[in-house]
């Protein structure tokens, strides 16, 4: 039995400039790595607002959320609900014991001039917009920024 491309050629050009593509790749790739540029598109934003927070479990299945500055949790959150909220910080936390971080260094969460609702973890550098998750979700932590004492 015969090959069915045996009498079929790859065009030569086409490999070539396939070649030429993925080596100018590569080059642009080294060349940034080497020189140590910044390659950020954005400018980190102006912050209008922000809070260190810290979170703890509670007995019962529920979360206490401190400002830092105050020793009473500006807000208790009750068992088995703000599902984003404890995804997301469970997520961070699972970050920071990867990294053999404890859990005493606080979390910031900043509103920024643009409208932008930035939740940061200093201590792995980690930054999460929380607007990208719709504003149900942002509306969860928004509410920690206004939370009064």
């Amino acid at each position: 039995m015969s090959e069915p491309f045996a009498d079929s050629r790859f065009p030569r050009g086409a490999l070539i400039g396939a070649g030429t593509m993925v080596g100018v790749t590569l080059l642009m790739v080294l060349i940034v790595r080497v020189s140590g540029a910044d390659i950020r598109s954005f400018p980190p934003p102006k912050l209008l607002v922000q809070r260190e927070l810290t979170f703890r479990d509670l007995p019962d299945g529920g979360v206490a959320v401190y400002d830092v500055t105050q020793s009473a949790p500006i807000q208790v959150l009750p068992p088995r609900s703000n599902g984003f909220l404890r995804a997301t910080m469970r997520n961070l936390v699972h970050e920071r014991r990867a990294n053999g971080i404890g859990p005493e260094s606080p979390f910031r969460l900043a509103a920024s001039v643009d409208g932008r609702l930035i939740l940061q973890d200093p201590t792995t550098g980690r930054s999460i917009d929380l607007e990208a998750f719709g504003p149900t979700n942002a509306g969860v932590f928004a509410s920690l920024l206004g939370a009064h004492e």
